[in-house]
């Protein structure tokens, strides 16, 4: 009971700004009951007769009541305000329709998201503005680049690809996001070439003793909208066979050796699918794998045991996002169907039933651009796909973005995914 009554007094403190309001409410409640009382000619305390006799009751107790539903009404709204305002910045102006918002983002359909890179990051912003039951599963086979070092000298799994997803999903203030994908300038210094984000999640591994939870908090920090998990949290390497037998191993060490790839495999063979995956991945009510590098993205999380057997028998909408270019060291003059056989390959399924691939033409300056990398245009062969017993969707999803490089259009791409789900959430279409 002291506890109770400790924490009512705590909405006293100053400075809270609802003092005001309480008091507000409560003169209005008062002013409810008195009018009650005057229209059932309650003569309490001699009221009626104080105010002219019971003829005049009926309209003082109108006018009272009146009153003081309209500052029950001022003052619950001010209230809201108040409380609001402090949790969220725009909540002064917008309350109403943040709350419509996130209660319609709250009831949203279970969507679980699955690759790595800019891909997954990009897929993330168009899917976010549909749900909030949003899980994303990023590779952590990643050794290159600012991962790589700290995996290398920490220990950790490599955050990269986590930190992308987690700025994605974010709905903290723009600076917040800036600083998590800031990156230090000068390779001669010990912080050059790592990213903020990377060094903070590395920090509360070491902290919680535990990278899931590590997670857990920088995605607290960020006020993201859904959540981010790796697929494992053990320390895996991906490594490949190529054609000429040659055996790469790291993420970073595939794409550079420029051969073709036969297969990848994940050392050690039996990493550990977080449970969290696995429950995600039941409750989904659709599953997107891709886009993203289909061998160093999409392959590693779907190599962890267990999980494309978990795809399989969840009942979601499956798709598999195709990349709309083609990319050298990986898949080089690989059609859609290309890329759905080499994941047939590695896995013994075809673990979606519909497949997305881009039908707009690429501009000729940057087809040439690809085309000195050794790159191209995905091939959309959709009655080879539809020979595989998929579903193809073809449209408009690609863009061009500021340094050149053809990206996926996040809001066409999530527009085309969340209409599969019409028959289940016909309000969201």
């Amino acid at each position: 009971m002291k506890d109770l009554l400790r924490k009512a007094i705590r909405w006293l403190h100053p400075g809270l700004r609802v003092k005001r309001w309480l008091l507000l409410l409560t003169a209005g409640l008062a002013a409810i009951s008195l009018g009650v009382m005057l229209l059932w000619n309650l003569r309490v305390f001699e009221l009626i007769g104080s105010i002219g006799g019971p003829q005049r009751a009926p309209f003082v107790g109108s006018l009272a009541m009146a009153l003081g539903l309209l500052a029950v009404m001022v003052a619950l709204r001010q209230l809201l305000r108040s409380v609001a305002s402090a949790l969220h910045p725009e909540a002064k102006e917008r309350l109403v329709d943040l709350m419509l918002e996130e209660r319609r983002l709250e009831v949203g359909p279970n969507v679980v998201a699955i690759g790595g890179g800019t891909g997954l990051s990009t897929l993330l912003r168009g899917l976010k503005v549909y749900t909030t039951n949003l899980t994303a599963v990023a590779t952590v086979a990643d050794d290159g680049g600012s991962s790589g070092r700290l995996r290398a000298d920490m220990g950790v799994p490599p955050p990269g690809d986590i930190r992308s997803c987690l700025v994605a999903l974010a709905d903290a203030e723009p600076l917040m996001t800036e600083l998590f994908d800031f990156r230090f300038n000068g390779q001669a210094t010990e912080l050059g070439g790592h990213s903020f984000g990377n060094l903070l999640i590395a920090a509360l591994t070491e902290i919680t003793g535990d990278f899931e939870q590590a997670v857990r908090e920088a995605s607290r920090v960020l006020a993201i909208r859904g959540r981010v998990l790796p697929a494992t949290a053990d320390a895996v390497a991906l490594c490949a066979k190529l054609d000429d037998g040659q055996v790469v191993r790291g993420e970073s060490s595939i794409s550079a050796a420029g051969g073709r790839i036969d297969y990848v495999y994940l050392d050690p063979s039996g990493p550990r699918l977080i449970d969290e995956v696995r429950t995600s991945l039941e409750a989904a009510d659709l599953i997107v794998v891709g886009p993203g590098s289909t061998f160093t993205s999409v392959m590693p999380n779907l190599l962890v045991p267990g999980f494309t057997e978990t795809i399989m028998r969840s009942s979601a909408v499956k798709a598999f996002v195709c990349n709309v270019m083609t990319q050298p060291g990986e898949t080089i003059g690989y059609t859609a169907a290309d890329h759905v056989k080499a994941i047939q390959r590695h896995t013994g399924q075809v673990p979606f039933d519909y497949m997305l691939m881009n039908n707009a033409a690429v501009t000729d300056d940057v087809l040439e651009r690809y085309h000195r990398e050794g790159a191209g245009a995905v091939e959309p062969d959709y009655a080879e796909v539809a020979r595989m017993g998929l579903i193809p969707i073809q449209a408009d999803m690609a863009d061009v973005s500021p340094d050149g490089w053809v990206r996926h259009d996040s809001a066409a791409v999530a527009r085309i995914l969340i209409g599969l789900l019409e028959d289940r959430f016909p309000a969201l279409v």
